[in-house]
């Protein structure tokens, strides 16, 4: 669920357009009056401003973004004017082949979405980028790790609730297996996490807690590493609760001293117009704070209005 504050009357495109060409005008850009019309639009309204601008003003938007703010709150502001799939690909063309790899915003792209998600990224990426996703990862990434997000992106998965229990059974034994070889057998695991869908990794969740005294996360953080242990836990918890994992990845993100502000920023800006209702209401549930108390302790500026008007109501 949505928390973006859009007005009940769509307001007119061409007059946000206006509005956003004269806070251009004068020395420096009036950041305040951008904040207060496209952090309270939603993707079609925003496409329809970045038309009406250009055909206007005859310039780019998102260039006169760019060149016009500075520091997160552009790095923000620009990732916000993507739509949805476009902009999952672009953060995963920018993980891969910029001058430093994000391998955690590739994972966490990559291994927290749906099938059906995932053919829809992998057409944007083609149309945008102009190369299949899967052979830039094949080109950019390595080992197990790669291993997985491949099979991943290739492999079909159902998406229903049902599952079939005995197959359950024998995933969980085959994980525990493979849990217990030296150096663990990573072939088990690349086959069930990229082939079972979510309810039944949850149900081979469940049954190998009660099988092994152990929950299968803690085999997985035991047993693995790095990005591919990243790869496991992201699918197995995004398989249980979404926002439960978005919540702690937020948390990750503003935990200690300094900011993970690129996180931060890909978290909000790719959530807020999905699940970031629920995403807030476990944060608030597991941490004992809102979630706009903590952005709002980590930043500051126009960013931090920025952020917390796509967060909405401090709840």
């Amino acid at each position: 669920m949505s928390t973006l504050k859009v007005p009940a009357v769509a307001p007119s495109h061409r007059d946000d357009a206006m509005q956003i060409y004269r806070a251009f005008k004068g020395i420096g850009c009036d950041a305040a009056a951008i904040i207060n019309i496209i952090a309270h639009r939603d993707a079609t309204q925003r496409s329809l401003i970045e038309q009406e601008y250009e055909s206007t003003y005859g310039h780019e938007l998102r260039k006169r973004f760019s060149s016009e703010l500075t520091g997160h709150l552009k790095k923000a502001v620009l990732l916000w004017m993507h739509e949805p799939g476009e902009r999952d690909a672009f953060i995963l063309k920018k993980a891969l082949k910029g001058a430093v790899k994000d391998q955690k915003a590739v994972t966490e792209i990559v291994c927290s979405r749906t099938p059906s998600q995932i053919g829809q990224l992998k057409r944007a990426y083609f149309s945008n980028v102009g190369s299949n996703l899967e052979d830039d990862i094949e080109a950019e990434l390595s080992g197990e790790h790669k291993k997985l997000l491949l099979a991943f992106l290739t492999t079909s998965r159902y998406e229903g609730p049902e599952y079939d229990e005995t197959l359950v059974e024998e995933d969980a034994k085959a994980l525990n297996k493979a849990a217990r070889k030296f150096g663990l057998a990573g072939k088990p695991f690349i086959q069930i996490f990229s082939d079972r869908s979510r309810a039944h990794l949850c149900a081979v969740s469940d049954i190998y807690k009660t099988m092994f005294k152990k929950t299968l996360e803690k085999a997985i953080r035991d047993e693995t590493h790095k990005n591919f242990e990243y790869a496991l836990k992201t699918i197995l918890r995004c398989a249980e609760s979404p926002p439960r994992f978005y919540a702690k990845a937020l948390r990750k993100a503003m935990k200690g001293i300094g900011t993970a502000d690129t996180d931060l920023i890909r978290i909000v800006v790719t959530r807020a117009e999905v699940d970031m209702h629920y995403i807030k209401a476990e944060y608030r549930k597991k941490y004992g704070k809102t979630l706009n108390d903590a952005v709002y302790s980590d930043t500051s500026g126009h960013y931090r209005i920025f952020l917390l008007a796509l967060l909405g109501n401090n709840n």
